[in-house]
């Protein structure tokens, strides 16, 4: 089991953790943000492998941002496993 930790840019989050075993997502807390969403998609995510959810949340954008706290997710995730 391995604990990554993302610095997210461009959007409300301020920190990101995932809790990782096997390419497994087991946990995530997320810091700052809409605290209703951001709770909702960390659930979501528990269970879920990586690389799939690299694929189903890299360019997601929120209003006129170029980015999105998915697509930080799927960025921070990016970061450690590839696509």
């Amino acid at each position: 089991m391995e604990t990554i930790v993302y610095t997210p840019r461009g959007v409300c989050s301020r920190k990101m953790e995932f809790v990782v075993d096997n390419n497994i997502i087991q946990s995530v807390k997320i810091e700052g943000g809409c605290n209703g969403n951001l709770n909702g998609i960390s659930r979501i995510l528990v269970g879920m492998d990586v690389h799939h959810v690299i694929e189903r949340f890299s360019g997601v954008t929120c209003g006129m941002k170029p980015t999105s706290c998915p697509d930080q997710i799927a960025q921070g995730l990016k970061e450690k496993f590839g696509n």
